[in-house]
């Protein structure tokens, strides 16, 4: 009976454990704002969303107002639309806003930022957000910045090689006995 009473009371914490990491997993992953309240939809196209995913986080002034529903490429301009679910409690943001793709540190997970405009205009359902910023992808800053730093050395090195071809040719053409 002992043993029967000690596999029940283990077999109960091990139900525990599996509960607590379904629980850490939802909100790690959170989904615990999913279906929460109304919400209405806006789109925004990018060029380069760098490595945002639906269901990224959606901020304005650094609280969460919506969440990325989903992400295609639009066939006629190969950008990426993607469609942003904003909760309805937000629904005064002006017409104008500017949308970004931002990333959490330096290396972190990519969102949206959302940076108010001034229209009196709102955004609602179905309202394309035209001012957009595609993201900063680290690779393209590291290659534009070794092309920057390599361009402008190889360019003086060959403003000096040629400056200094014209010198030497300008003194053989003086030279005594040079035609």
């Amino acid at each position: 009976m002992q043993s029967r009473a000690l596999e029940i009371l283990v077999g109960f914490f091990v139900c525990l454990g599996v509960a607590a990491v379904f629980v850490l997993t939802f909100k790690a992953a959170s989904i615990d704002n999913v279906g929460k309240g109304p919400t209405y939809r806006i789109t925004a196209s990018f060029d380069n969303i760098g490595g945002l995913k639906a269901g990224a986080a959606v901020t304005m002034a650094g609280v969460k107002i919506g969440r990325v529903r989903e992400i295609k490429i639009n066939q006629q301009t190969f950008q990426a639309d993607v469609g942003i679910d904003l909760s309805q409690s937000y629904n005064k943001i002006p017409e104008d806003s500017n949308v970004k793709i931002l990333t959490a540190g330096l290396l972190g997970e990519q969102y949206i930022g959302v940076e108010p405009g001034g229209s009196d205009d709102v955004l609602k359902d179905g309202s394309v957000v035209t001012l957009t910023q595609s993201a900063l992808v680290l690779e393209n800053l590291i290659g534009q910045f070794l092309a920057s730093q390599a361009g402008p050395k190889d360019t003086a090195l060959a403003d000096a090689i040629g400056k200094l071809a014209d010198s030497l040719k300008t003194k053989d053409s003086t030279a005594p006995g040079v035609k």
